[in-house]
Order: structure tokens, then sequence, then C-alpha cells
């Protein structure tokens, strides 16, 4: 290989694992693996990645966002969240983690996604209920249903790693 193939393969891996990386902060790591692979497989002329890869890798990454919504969706309407709440929770987590995303580098974000998706559907609950306890049972919901979702998609960009991963070595 040449210095250049090198660099490019270390970039292709080093984006793969960033992707993955992403989804702690919220972002769309699963988009971003496809991208990736997509790339890889266009400049190799789709030697190692061909296009049944690409579709697998679409539908993963499509099914991961949805997990990715359901089960956070799903976690803050068991606990008893209206569908307000939880738009409002989305846009807490968002700004959460741009407010928090300098400190502890970068990996602020994380906690500041929980906490600002904690604070919208708390306030939004507030508002709507006048009590504080249901209001903090339905924002616990709505936080660990986030984390789950964000386990789920997490567990998917792993797959889609895997398998870019072995199609290229194998």
């Amino acid at each position: 290989m040449t210095p250049l193939e090198i660099g490019g393969l270390t970039l292709f891996i080093l984006v793969l694992f960033i992707g993955a990386f992403s989804i702690l902060f919220g972002l769309p790591g699963t988009i971003v693996i496809l991208i990736d692979a997509a790339v890889y497989a266009s400049v190799t002329g789709f030697e190692k990645i061909g296009f049944k890869i690409l579709i697998t890798l679409l539908l993963l990454s499509a099914l991961a966002e949805l997990a990715d919504f359901a089960v956070g969706m799903a976690g803050a309407v068991n606990f008893g969240a209206s569908r307000r709440a939880f738009g409002v929770s989305v846009i807490g987590a968002l700004i959460g983690a741009a407010l928090l995303a300098p400190f502890g580098w970068g990996l602020g974000a994380v906690a500041g996604g929980l906490l600002g998706g904690f604070a919208g559907i708390l306030i939004v609950e507030l508002l709507n209920r006048a009590r504080l306890k249901p209001t903090l049972r339905t924002a616990w919901g709505s936080l660990l249903g986030q984390a789950a979702g964000t386990f789920v998609k997490g567990f998917f960009a792993l797959i889609m790693i895997i398998i870019t991963l072995t199609s290229i070595y194998s």
C-alpha cells in the first residue's frame, strides 16, 4: 500500500468511529457511518463494499434513527409525558448539549443533552400539572427513554461498523 492509501484508510476508519462517538451527542452518527462507507466504496470502485452492503447499511441507519426516536418516545409516554413535553424535551436536549459542549473536552454535551431534556420536560409538565411529584416521575421517564434510545442507536452503529470493516478485511 502506498502512503496515500494508508492515509485514506486511516481517515476512513477514524470517521467510522467518529460517527459512532457522535451518537453520544445526539447527532445522527449512523448517517455519518453510511456516508463514510459510501465514499470509501466509490473511491475504491465498489470493490470491497458493494451495493448490497450499502443498502444494508442504509436500512440499518434508518432503523437506528427510528428505534432511537421510538424508544425515547416510549420511555417518556410510558411515564405519562405528553407529546408536546416530549418535543420540548428534544429541544431542551439540543440546547443543553450546545451549552455544555465546551466543558469536559466535549463530553459536557452528553450531560447537557440529558439535563436539557430533563429540564424541558420538567418545565412543560410542571406547567400542565402544577404538581411536582408526578412531574418529576415523567421527567425521569423521559431521561431513561433518551438514554435507552442512545444505547440502541449506538448498538446499531456498532453493527454497521462491524459489517463495514468485515467486508473490507475479509
